[in-house]
């Protein structure tokens, strides 16, 4: 689903994702409409204009997330701020891309985020990463008994935290692509967390991306 206020930018990043071999379930030019839209149209990946003439894209990932636990949603904007940034990520974003990014970037961008990966335009990476270590050194409250992981799922956790790719995380251990989406999925799971970004808090939290 394509969400952005420019008709014109709207109908060409719709076109681009089939031509590219995507199904678009929807388009919308407003925040509301398209947190209603998609709540019939179930699409897996949001690709939403961070601002919106109604109410803000951080808001309308909100509103997204809580129709749609499972959806992706990868933010398109033309400001690379920092705050923008870490409030779209906080929200449940799981990626964030300059509007000046190549087609071919942007595609792939789409690609990884169905994939559940987090993707941000280069220099992003390390600003949403520092956020999280900064709050990760703040102390919070005891944690529960941590769920028990398995080694191997302890192991990709370690290197999600790294900030490795799916890819380059099965390279490195020797398993698929596929079985690298599994463990993380099964994490997610026992963790209770919603995508990749929080897993990364997770374990920076508990000092494994040392």
């Amino acid at each position: 689903m394509v969400v952005d206020d420019h008709p014109m930018w709207r109908e060409g990043v719709a076109r681009d994702l089939t031509e590219a071999g995507h199904l678009v379930v929807a388009t919308s030019g407003e925040g509301r409409q398209a947190v209603r839209v998609a709540a019939a149209a179930r699409p897996d990946v949001v690709v939403l204009d961070l601002q919106l003439p109604d109410v803000s894209g951080v808001e309308v990932v909100q509103g997204l997330r809580a129709a749609l636990p499972g959806v992706r949603v990868l933010m398109l904007s033309a400001s690379g701020e920092p705050q923008s940034v870490l409030d779209a990520v906080k929200a449940g974003a799981t990626g964030y891309l300059l509007k000046s990014a190549a087609p071919a970037e942007f595609l792939d961008a789409v690609r990884r985020t169905a994939a559940g990966e987090p993707v941000f335009t280069p220099g992003l990476a390390g600003l949403v990463l520092g956020e999280y270590r900064r709050l990760a050194a703040t102390p919070a409250a005891p944690h529960d008994e941590a769920p028990r992981l398995t080694e191997r799922e302890t192991e990709v956790l370690r290197l999600v935290a790294k900030g490795l790719s799916y890819k380059q995380i099965a390279e490195r251990l020797g398993l698929s692509h596929r079985t690298v989406q599994n463990h993380v999925q099964n994490t997610l799971g026992k963790l209770q967390l919603h995508n990749r970004v929080e897993l990364t808090r997770y374990a920076i939290e508990r000092g494994l991306d040392g």
